[in-house]
């Protein structure tokens, strides 16, 4: 399937409790001092009732050059596990720069055969996006083992670790619409209004990336849709500089309302520092009367909150209300065979 086609929305089967849970090194490799956070993953994961296993390439230690593996490597466990019919559903290790060297080798027709929940942001939000374009697959652009369920989860107070957990849990194994995410204190009204659309989005420059590929989303799949992104480190030029990259895709012509996440290590928003965050997004946009929420907790600011790519999502930024409208798994059904 090619990215210029428009594939249908492609969600993978309910999990069921008892459903077997892979970790898996997607991208970056996993230091030792590290190790720890893996085995939290697991024990958050097997709370929430799955059985969990770790693949071979995420051992604590093993590295080529900024990767677990070579990109070929990664790309032939991770189409393993997406043949695998007992693998219900992927966590990634850590986020990283590799996901680039593989886009071209994954298997897609195992994605359409049977889809599984992909979890997982920063370089997977690339993954997510491109896959997305590829076959339609909802991607989860959710906490992952080192720096979400293992690293940012056991600070929490108890709530929030509760509610994360029944909130994920929900969204993996319910197959009605998850309502309203809980919202922080730190959320706020950067532009009034309301909107409906399919929730795209992931690191900003990981989506300016993504559209610099074979495998970019057409421009006709930003139509009316709510823009999510997030950064982490480099500077406060190089965000404005990737919205203009959208401004002139066109991106930002065609979607309805946009979605900030918290910033963490980005050079140039320290406090008293100018421009703010809200003031480059304003700044782009413009006149584009669109809804814009910022400061939310999504991404590397962590604990995250799930953004599944190609659900419908209602935003409210006035209210400062963001709601997932449709579920992100389709019914069970029977699993196929091991494919070859």
């Amino acid at each position: 399937m090619t990215a210029s086609a428009a594939p249908r929305l492609l969600r993978p089967r309910a999990l069921a409790p008892g459903d077997l849970v892979v970790i898996a090194a997607l991208s970056g490799p996993l230091p030792a001092a590290h190790e720890p956070n893996v085995e939290r993953t697991a024990a958050v994961l097997e709370r929430m009732g799955f059985r969990v296993r770790r693949a071979p390439l995420l051992a604590a230690g093993r590295r080529h050059w900024w990767s677990a593996a070579a990109p070929a490597e990664i790309a032939a466990e991770l189409n393993a596990l997406l043949r695998d019919p007992e693998v219900r559903a992927i966590v990634a290790g850590d986020g990283g720069q590799t996901v680039l060297g593989y886009l071209d080798l994954i298997d897609v027709e195992a994605i359409t055969a049977d889809p599984k929940p992909i979890l997982g942001y920063s370089d997977i939000s690339l993954l997510h996006l491109v896959l997305h374009a590829r076959t339609g697959l909802v991607g989860f652009h959710a906490d992952m083992a080192v720096p979400g369920f293992g690293g940012s989860w056991p600070y929490a107070p108890a709530a929030r670790q509760a509610q994360l957990e029944g909130l994920y849990a929900g969204l993996l194994t319910g197959t009605g619409a998850i309502g309203a995410l809980p919202a922080g204190e730190s959320w706020e009204c950067w532009r009034p209004g309301r909107a409906e659309g399919p929730l795209i989005g992931g690191v900003i420059n990981r989506i300016v990336l993504a559209q610099a590929t074979p495998f970019a989303l057409p421009l006709e799949r930003f139509d009316g849709a709510v823009l999510f992104w997030e950064e982490m480190g480099g500077l406060a030029s190089h965000v404005w500089s990737y919205l203009q990259v959208l401004r002139h895709s066109g991106v930002l012509d065609r979607i309805a309302g946009m979605v900030v996440g918290v910033p963490r290590e980005i050079g140039g928003l320290e406090p008293g520092a100018s421009p703010t965050l809200r003031e480059i997004v304003l700044d782009v946009l413009g006149g584009r009367d669109i809804p814009v929420l910022g400061n939310v907790d999504f991404g590397h600011a962590g604990p995250n909150l799930p953004m599944p790519v190609g659900i419908r999502a209602g935003l409210d930024a006035r209210r400062r209300t963001l709601a997932l409208l449709e579920p992100a798994v389709g019914p069970r059904q029977p699993l196929p065979a091991a494919l070859n």
